[in-house]
């Protein structure tokens, strides 16, 4: 059993972006454009291309984002393996973001005592 009907939210998301295409298709259009123009250098494969995509989904923490590169990278033959190391990637740079973030709570807390007096 899967925490969210996957195939039913992939459609829904695919309808809704199709609704939003009728009121404003030139940002739709302009969406596509962006995310087809990297693919035109053939640096990367699609797998990776994919692959790197979930991990910025996951950081996002986009359902809708998840679930289309899930099954683009399932096209391009991604592993259940590929899978979990590009999501590690995820899980460290969001961690190590978070650390770095925590230094400009500290940085914000002790400014505070400028003008609270410490």
């Amino acid at each position: 059993m899967h925490m969210i009907d996957w195939n039913t939210y992939r459609g829904q998301v695919s309808a809704g972006v199709g609704e939003m295409a009728k009121l404003t298709p030139d940002t739709i259009e302009g969406y596509l454009q962006l995310g087809q123009s990297g693919g035109c250098t053939d640096r990367l494969n699609g797998k990776t291309r994919e692959l790197i995509a979930l991990a910025v989904a996951v950081s996002l923490r986009c359902d809708g984002c998840i679930v289309l590169h899930t099954s683009a990278a399932r096209k391009f033959g991604a592993t259940g393996e590929e899978l979990a190391e590009a999501l590690g990637v995820a899980v460290s740079s969001a961690a190590r973001a978070a650390l770095v973030y925590s230094t400009h709570a500290f940085d914000a807390f002790d400014a505070a005592a400028e003008t609270q007096g410490a």
